[in-house]
C-alpha cells in the first residue's frame, strides 16, 4: 500500500534552501491572464499564445527556461464570475500532472494550507494488488503551514482509504481487528475484544445475531487511549466487512461495493489516528462491531425478535438493515459511561445518498451547539457535511406489534432519518451525541479525492474535538 508516510514525503518544509530550488507555480484566473502575461518575457508570452492557454479551470502550462527545464508553471483558476466558487483543493491535482521535481506556490493562493493538504490527498494510490505509478512532484509548504499537522491528516486519510479499498477477502472481522491492534500499538492504546459466542455471554445479542451466519466470527473491538480523568470522547464505527443483505439478499449490482460497508469503522479509525497522533487531551474510546452479514442455515430472519444490550426487544423488519443493529449494542455500551461526546459513523442508508449524493454526508444531533460547531468546521476544513433533523413525529414509524421496536419503518419515506431515530433510542444518557450517515466512497475522482474509499467528516470532527478539548 502507498502509506501515509510515503505521501508525507511529498510535502517539504518551507526553508530558504527548498524555496530556492523549487519551480514557482502561479495560480491565474482568466481575468488576470493579460496582467500576468505582461510581466513575462516575450518568449513566454508567445509560448502561452502558441499553446492556447486561456487559464480555464484546472488548465496547466509549463513555461520553459533557457536551459530547457521548467521555469514556471501557470495553473488556471477559471473565471471569477461567481458561478463556480473556488475549490481550495483544486491545486492538489497538480501533484499528478507535474513531472518529478520540487515546486512552490507563488503569489496569493486562497486557503493555502488546504491547497497543500490536497497535494497530499490527491497523490494517494492504492497499490496493494498491482504496481501503479506514484506521483513524484514535491511541494514546498506555503508560509504559515503546519507541515506536521498536514502529514498527520494525510496518514489518517490514507489509513481510512486503505481499509475501505481492501477487498472483503482480505478485510474481514479478524483483519479489521488486526488493523485496530496495529494502530493501538503505534500509540500505546489498549484493545480488548469480545468474540463469537462470548458476545451472547457478555450481552451483545444484536451483534451476534447479525454475524452468526459467517464462518468469520463476529466481534466487538474496544480500543481506549488517554488519561482516565480527561474528557471522554467515544467513537463508534459500523464494521460490516461485507454485506450480502442476508436473507433479504441484495441484487448483484447493489452488492458489488459492499466491501465498503465497514467505511464507518475505517473513518473512526482515521479520526482516532489523528487524535492520538496530535496527543489531544482526551480519554478516547473506539468501539467497532465487526461482522459479515452472510447467508447460511443459521442466518437471522425477517420477523425474528432479539433482545438488545439496552434491554429493548427488536423486531427484524429486513436483514439488509443490519448496520443499525450492530451499532445499537455498541452505542448502548458507549452510552453507559456517559461520555462528553459520542459519535457514530456508518455507511448506513441508500436514502442518504438519494437525498444528498455521495459527497455530502448527513449528520443528526439534538445538540444545537455541537451541530453549529460541526457545520462551521466542515466549511473551514472543506470537509462537506449537512445537518438533518431528528424529526420526532417519525419515531412512531418504528413501532412494532410484537416487540419494543422494529428496526425499520414501513414504506420508503425518510430512510436515513428513521435509521437515525432507531439509533437514538440506544443513547439515553449522553447529551452530546451525533450520528453520521457516510457513503465512504468517491465514485468519480474530484480534487483531493481519488476514486475509491473516502474519508468523510473526520477532518471537520477532529477540528471540533480539538477546539472543544485542546485548551
Amino acid at each position: 500500500m502507498f502509506g501515509g508516510e510515503a505521501l508525507s514525503e511529498l510535502l517539504l518544509k518551507n526553508t530558504k534552501a527548498n524555496r530556492n530550488r523549487a519551480v514557482p507555480v502561479v495560480r491565474v484566473s482568466a481575468e488576470k491572464l493579460a496582467a500576468v502575461k505582461k510581466a513575462l518575457s516575450p518568449e513566454h508570452r508567445a509560448w502561452i499564445d502558441a499553446n492556447g492557454f486561456k487559464a480555464g479551470t484546472g488548465a496547466l502550462l509549463a513555461l520553459p527556461g533557457a536551459d530547457g527545464r521548467i521555469a514556471k508553471v501557470l495553473f488556471g483558476a477559471g473565471s471569477g464570475d461567481g458561478r463556480s466558487p473556488d475549490d481550495p483543493f483544486a491545486p492538489g491535482t497538480l501533484v499528478s500532472k507535474l513531472p518529478k521535481g520540487i515546486y512552490r506556490f507563488e503569489g496569493r493562493l486562497p486557503r493555502a494550507e488546504l491547497a497543500a493538504l490536497s497535494w497530499l490527498l490527491d497523490a494517494y494510490r492504492f497499490d496493494r494488488y498491482r504496481s501503479v505509478g506514484k506521483p513524484a512532484a514535491r511541494l514546498v509548504a506555503p508560509d504559515g503551514t503546519d507541515v506536521d499537522a498536514l502529514k498527520r491528516i494525510s496518514e489518517a486519510v490514507t489509513l481510512t482509504r486503505d481499509l475501505i479499498n481492501t477487498p472483503a477477502d482480505d478485510m474481514g472481522p479478524g483483519e479489521l481487528e488486526t488493523a485496530m491492534r496495529s494502530l493501538a500499538r503505534g500509540h500505546k492504546a489498549r484493545v480488548s475484544v469480545v468474540k463469537g459466542g462470548d458476545l451472547l455471554k457478555k450481552n451483545f445479542p444484536l451483534i451476534h445475531a447479525v454475524g452468526r451466519a459467517s464462518d468469520r466470527a463476529p466481534r466487538l473491538i474496544d480500543m481506549s487511549w488517554g488519561p482516565a480523568k480527561a474528557p471522554k470522547v467515544t467513537l463508534v464505527g459500523k464494521g460490516v466487512c461485507f454485506d450480502t443483505g442476508g436473507l433479504n439478499l441484495k441484487p448483484g449490482s447493489s452488492m458489488a461495493l459492499m466491501k465498503k460497508d465497514m467505511g464507518g469503522a475505517a473513518n473512526v479509525l482515521g479520526l482516532a489516528s489523528m487524535i492520538m497522533a496530535a496527543k489531544l487531551p482526551v480519554r478516547l474510546r473506539v468501539l467497532v462491531p465487526a461482522v459479515d452479514n452472510n447467508v447460511s442455515a443459521n442466518a437471522f430472519r425477517p420477523g425474528d425478535v432479539f433482545p438488545s444490550r439496552a434491554g429493548l426487544s427488536v423486531e427484524i423488519g429486513n436483514t439488509d438493515a443490519e448496520g443499525r443493529l450492530v451499532l445499537a449494542d455498541a452505542l448502548a455500551l458507549a452510552d453507559a459511561e456517559k461520555p462528553d461526546l459520542l459519535v457514530d459513523m456508518a455507511t448506513l442508508t441508500g436514502a442518504a445518498r438519494v437525498a444528498l449524493g455521495p459527497d455530502l454526508p448527513p449528520f443528526y444531533t439534538d445538540d444545537d451547539k455541537l451541530a453549529g460547531d460541526i457545520a462551521r468546521m466542515a466549511g473551514a476544513q472543506h470537509d462537506p457535511l449537512w445537518r438533518m433533523p431528528f424529526w420526532n413525529r417519525y419515531d412512531g414509524w418504528l413501532d412494532s406489534k410484537i416487540a419494543d421496536v422494529n428496526h425499520i419503518s414501513e414504506g420508503g419515506f425518510a430512510g436515513s432519518l428513521t435509521a437515525a431515530l432507531f439509533l437514538r433510542r440506544f443513547v439515553a444518557n449522553t447529551s452530546a451525541y451525533v450520528h453520521f450517515d457516510v457513503y465512504g466512497w468517491t465514485p468519480s475522482a474530484i480534487p483531493g479525492h481519488p476514486h475509491g474509499g473516502a474519508a468523510q467528516g473526520i477532518r471537520a470532527l477532529f477540528a471540533v474535538i480539538g477546539e472543544r478539548y485542546a485548551k
